[in-house]
């Protein structure tokens, strides 16, 4: 019975002391006037690459766009939405320089985390010929 106890003991010590592994993952997002809700005739686009340590809830990224019709006014994550509705800012990206690439980061609550791995979030670039959004892309694993 004390053998039991004391391995049992150590495991537990292992498990405390050796956290889980967390998992990064990759996602990426295709911005166009297209996919504005409602399309725009904009011949901008951008591309976005991010990445999500699913253990600190870290999410992190690089925006680069390109053709915009006035000088980016604003940047957002918004969500939960599909690629057919809008949905309010849930963080906001750094747009101060106002030329690509826009980088930045943010720790998300876990709902967030599981809205964001659903494909639930897109990124918005507004100008002020377009203030509801120049170019929008839905977030999708890679």
């Amino acid at each position: 019975m004390y053998r039991g106890i004391r391995s049992a003991a150590a495991a537990a010590v292992v498990a405390f002391a050796c956290p889980a592994a967390a998992d990064v993952i990759p996602l990426a997002a295709e911005l166009t006037a297209h996919a504005e809700v409602p399309a725009n005739p904009s011949q901008a686009h951008g591309t976005a690459a991010l990445s999500l340590d699913t253990q600190s809830r870290n999410l992190a990224w690089t925006i680069h766009f390109a053709g915009l019709s006035a000088p980016l006014s604003a940047a957002h994550f918004h969500g939960p939405a599909t690629t057919s509705g809008n949905a309010g800012i849930l963080v906001p990206i750094d747009a101060s320089k106002g030329q690509s690439p826009l980088t930045g980061f943010a720790t998300l609550t876990q709902p967030q985390v599981d809205e964001l791995l659903a494909g639930r979030w897109y990124i918005n670039l507004h100008t002020r010929t377009y203030p509801g959004g120049e170019i929008r892309g839905q977030v999708q694993r890679r």
